[in-house]
């Protein structure tokens, strides 16, 4: 595993890091997200993304009991802030940065989250009143840095144009051969604002895995045929999109891997990334993705894999 560091943090984060949508709390059972969290570690994956709106709690809590017992400094824990938890509890404001934070550290289990993240914005609190309760919580050492996800580029800029206030050190967007729009504004905003990308859903909700081929029924087993996962992903599975990524195997085959770590080598190219987070259900899909890292592709091939997929109508 190779580590990249965090935009203008002291953490070095793994290249791959394990995500908890949809998966630990949600749709994997206890002793597989277990069994998945161990891998990572052995794996030299040190990087974990979470969120308190992920099952209303429940990925916190159950990652808080998975990781009680490992050193706090053996591993980068990430949460964010900005969804529903209650019909009142919602959003940026400063009282709902006070009490989240307090929230998750409880269910994590923690004295501190390593990277604490604006989940979206919100459009109903002022920038500076979530700015500067952010900065009080980094400030009291409840939340080393922080970050933010899916914001605009003017959302970002307006951010980092305020003065006395703790400055992001990251983004998350989600970002794959499949969907490129962070490319275009939002990279090089951060990039030249000391702001790292963390990449969410770089395999397209598992379908650069190549796992579903088209015109076929998606195997067992599979987000696609899980009732609490498959619902964020029928977008992905339409026709074109599969025949296109039909295509792509042959590119993975003459690299010498295999098209989920082909797919992952392409989004680590971009040096404004610092990790792509996949989600697991079982401990072999993280050794099959933790061997993306470092993994050197002929650019020519990546060019490519851009042109059989830039005709396919990107969605979300």
């Amino acid at each position: 595993m190779k580590y990249r560091k965090l935009g203008d943090s002291d953490l070095m984060v793994s290249e791959i890091s394990l995500g908890s949508w949809l998966t630990y709390g949600v749709g994997v059972e206890r002793d597989k997200a277990a069994a998945c969290v161990d891998r990572s570690f052995e794996l030299g994956i040190n990087f974990i993304d979470t969120a308190n709106v992920y099952g209303r709690g429940a990925a916190e809590s159950v990652l808080g009991e998975l990781l009680k017992d490992r050193p706090r400094d053996s591993y980068v824990l990430a949460t964010k802030l900005m969804g529903a938890m209650s019909e009142t509890d919602k959003g940026l404001s400063r009282a709902q940065v006070l009490k989240q934070i307090d929230a998750s550290l409880q269910r994590l289990r923690t004295d501190y989250v390593d990277l604490y993240q604006c989940h979206r914005y919100d459009p109903d609190t002022p920038l500076e009143e979530t700015m500067q309760a952010l900065s009080e919580i980094v400030r009291a050492g409840k939340a080393r840095y922080i970050g933010f996800s899916e914001w605009a580029p003017a959302q970002i800029q307006d951010a980092i144009d305020l003065v006395g206030m703790e400055k992001f050190v990251s983004s998350q967007p989600q970002y794959s051969l499949l969907w490129r729009r962070p490319e275009q504004k939002v990279i090089p905003l951060c990039a030249a604002n000391g702001i790292s990308q963390i990449v969410w859903s770089p395999l397209a909700q598992g379908v650069l895995s190549g796992k579903y081929a088209p015109g076929a029924k998606p195997p067992a087993d599979t987000r696609a045929t899980s009732d609490a996962m498959s619902g964020a992903m029928q977008n992905w599975l339409r026709p074109e999109i599969l025949e296109a990524v039909r295509k792509l195997k042959p590119l993975a085959e003459e690299a010498g891997c295999s098209l989920s770590q082909f797919s992952l080598a392409w989004v680590l190219r971009e040096p404004n990334v610092a990790s792509a987070i996949v989600g697991a259900s079982r401990p072999d899909q993280l050794d099959e993705n933790a061997a993306a890292s470092g993994l050197e592709v002929d650019p020519a091939l990546f060019a490519q894999a851009e042109a059989i997929v830039a005709g396919v109508e990107r969605v979300r």
